[in-house]
């Protein structure tokens, strides 16, 4: 595996996470589980720079949305890097 398959693993891993992550949102759940415990870990430091920005609009929170395609965009840029 090279670096470029690494990283894209990587990030489509833990874009696989915040999917996870933002539809638990949507379904009640044990937090204190010890897997959705994990994925709260992993995400959470990343989400809160987004919900720091308050992207609400009618009540409805729009951070997970614009931290996950600012992700892909993230991940997009570090590829085109590494093909030059």
């Amino acid at each position: 595996m090279n670096v470029f398959q690494l990283i894209s693993f990587l990030f489509e891993a833990y874009k696989i996470i915040l999917v996870i992550r933002i539809v638990l949102t949507w379904i009640p759940h044990n937090r204190n589980h010890f897997i959705i415990e994990k994925i709260y870990n992993l995400t959470d430091p990343y989400l809160n720079i987004f919900r720091s920005l308050n992207i609400n609009f009618g009540g409805i929170d729009f951070s997970p949305i614009v931290a996950f395609f600012v992700l892909s965009f993230i991940q997009r840029l570090l590829l085109q890097i590494l093909i030059f």
